[in-house]
């Protein structure tokens, strides 16, 4: 698992290898991601979009933006957290995503980058 922290707003990653719907023969590596964003301010926050920098050992390099997470734009008060998972498709085993979401702060509606700290995505078989 990786964390980071900016203003407050911590974001921690865990991966997982989807072997089972991954099909390497036709260069179709699928890994599933599980993000956990919590509000550590003093002020209610609302996720509004993210963006996504992805980039695999065949040196692709793609971009993901859009609004929300997963359909969803949380609002997380302080102390509260929000999980959600999602997946990545390479076209290698190995690859490396990181990005950041946009929030606002509810009380003055200021808008803000949260980082979302750089991850891994290697199959088990390749650590070893």
């Amino acid at each position: 698992m990786v964390t980071a922290i900016t203003k407050n707003i911590e974001v921690s990653v865990e991966t997982s290898y989807q072997q089972n719907q991954s099909r390497p023969d036709l260069n179709y590596f699928l890994f599933s991601y599980r993000i956990t964003i919590s509000n550590e301010g003093e002020f209610t926050v609302q996720l509004l979009s993210r963006f996504w920098d992805i980039f695999d050992s065949h040196m692709e390099r793609r971009y993901v933006e859009g609004a929300g997470v997963v359909g969803d734009q949380p609002v997380l008060a302080p102390g509260e957290s929000y999980q959600y998972e999602s997946f990545c498709q390479l076209k290698s085993d190995a690859g490396i995503m990181k990005g950041h979401y946009n929030f606002k702060r509810e009380v003055d509606d200021q808008e803000f980058k949260v980082i979302i700290p750089e991850f891994n995505l290697i199959p088990d078989f390749r650590n070893n």
